[in-house]
């Protein structure tokens, strides 16, 4: 490869919080009404005061912690000056050199890479412009303006499209696990930014700080990200994408763009760049600024932040599982997947499910301690996994939609284990589960479904077959093992499928060897 992707991602994210940042105006995503939810103070009007929300500063600095990030004792904010029509104020209150976490990082769960986190800072967001088709004008709808907007900054330490959409992914877990954010991308919710430069693959490597101490144009090596540092090519930036998917795209087009300008001799310009979907391509939007452009100073009509260790060591306290810690666990515990796991960390409701499940499996298993409850375990793993996943994506529908409660999720799962119903069954009874939320148990018994397991009936069954088939008989008493499996079709079809094929199985075979 003739040059080496380097990338580092800026993601927004909108903070779940009653109120607005600075004010007491409703924090409502869902507020179809425009303008609704809006003050003098997030209106920017002469003569108001911003104050500090609590709550979105716990958030942030919680998700710093979980992301092993440092966080300062002094923190501060400022104004970020630039004009845009859905700034109200004409500048956005934001963070420069005093964010509230610095540094940590975040393990790739399918990869294994780490990628460093340089910053985690709190700011507000801007409100949101509606362009009319027909009339060509410009509304602006300011209900989301001042709404607390979490940015994170990641090092330069991604290398592929496929990792963009993987730290995305991982992080979003991370902010709905923590409660931080719903981190709904088709709200608006959570926005990525993907920067990208290359650099050619022989680009040598220096083993010390320049003299002047500033590694802002220099990217750290990957393999030994404390020591080695290469020159950057000149970055690029798309701006607010809405989907990891584009992100990706978004990512592979634009590397293709610039590995051609490269090679055809061109110099890289330094830009900002959309997205276009549909043309399935970046387009140029704007000159990048610098960070001097926005003449970022101390907010004046806000006090410093003076961050308490034993508020710190409170909010480490209260962090809940995170998604890597469930994904460890569950397969420790339950003895699931690796893929399973990763399956239902995805979903912290999906993931409570399982474990409701498991624990009124846990009831069956001591009822009946014969049966290995790992088996058991992922049996019902492997259920979820397959048909109750169909059922949810045919439907559309989340966990929280469905008719089937965890207990009788559980009870249909243990008729399985237990090879009262076949797994054909288990599909017809599941479907119906779904569609009315009835027990298992009425509809295996109105529709028929239960296992025949009696071995009286099973052994009538299986001699009429043996007797009515000489040549399959003959022919495994020849070594054709193929006859076997024959027989024991003939049984299951004259049953209907109902008979348990286990049991089939021996009593065929004893039937045979007597």
């Amino acid at each position: 490869m003739k040059y080496e992707p380097v990338i580092g991602l800026e993601i927004h994210a909108e903070l779940k919080t009653r109120t607005k940042m600075f004010c007491y105006s409703k924090n409502d995503p869902d507020e179809k009404h425009p303008n609704m939810n809006i003050c003098p103070i997030c209106m920017g009007h002469p003569g108001t005061l911003p104050y500090i929300n609590k709550e979105a500063v716990k958030k942030v600095i919680q998700v710093g912690l979980a992301l092993h990030g440092e966080i300062p004792e002094y923190s501060q904010f400022d104004r970020k000056n630039y004009f845009y029509p859905d700034l109200p104020k004409g500048y956005q209150i934001s963070q420069y050199e005093h964010p509230l976490v610095k540094g940590g990082y975040l393990d790739l769960p399918k990869s294994g890479r780490r990628i460093a986190v340089r910053r985690v800072h709190l700011e507000e967001d801007t409100g949101r412009l509606i362009h009319d088709q027909k009339t060509g004008a410009s509304l602006v709808d300011f209900n989301r303006a001042g709404v607390p907007l979490m940015e994170l900054v990641t090092e330069p330490d991604l290398s592929s499209s496929e990792e963009v959409r993987e730290f995305g992914e991982e992080l979003q877990k991370i902010l709905q696990y923590l409660g931080a954010s719903d981190a709904n991308m088709e709200k608006g919710q959570m926005r990525v930014e993907v920067n990208i430069s290359l650099i050619h693959t022989n680009t040598p490597r220096i083993t010390q700080i320049p003299e002047d101490g500033k590694i802002n144009e220099y990217i750290r090596d990957i393999s030994d990200r404390f020591v080695h540092i290469r020159h950057m090519g000149t970055k690029v930036e798309i701006k607010n994408i809405n989907s990891f998917r584009y992100a990706a795209d978004a990512t592979d087009y634009e590397i293709k763009r610039q590995t051609e300008l490269l090679d055809q001799g061109e110099k890289i310009a330094q830009e900002t760049r959309g997205w276009n979907e549909n043309k399935k391509e970046t387009f140029s939007q704007r000159s990048k600024e610098e960070a001097h452009d926005y003449r970022y100073f101390p907010e004046p009509d806000l006090p410093p932040l003076t961050i308490s260790r034993e508020w710190v060591e409170t909010l480490r306290s209260e962090l809940p599982e995170l998604p890597q810690e469930k994904r460890v666990r569950l397969v420790c515990e339950y003895g699931v997947s690796e893929e399973a796991a990763m399956i239902f960390s995805s979903d912290k409701a999906l993931a409570d499910y399982f474990e409701k499940a498991a624990t009124e499996l846990k009831e069956h298993d001591e009822e009946t301690p014969e049966k290995p409850r790992r088996d058991v375990y992922k049996t019902l793993a492997s259920v979820m996994t397959g048909d109750f996943l169909r059922l949810l994506r045919e439907a559309s529908a989340s966990v929280s939609d469905i008719r089937i409660t965890p207990e009788n999720f559980a009870e249909l799962v243990h008729y399985i284990t237990e090879d009262k119903i076949s797994n054909t069954a288990a599909k017809q009874a599941l479907d119906e589960m779904f569609r009315s939320g009835e027990d298992p148990s009425d509809i295996i018994q109105r529709l028929g479904l239960w296992q025949m397991s009696d071995a009286g009936d099973l052994e009538d069954i299986a001699r009429h077959i043996v007797k009515e088939n000489p040549k399959a008989v003959e022919d495994y008493k020849k070594g054709k093992e193929a006859s076997l499996q024959f027989l024991v079709g003939q049984v299951m079809k004259e049953s209907r499928g109902k008979a348990n094929p286990k049991m089939v199985r021996e009593i065929i075979e004893k039937l045979l060897q007597s």
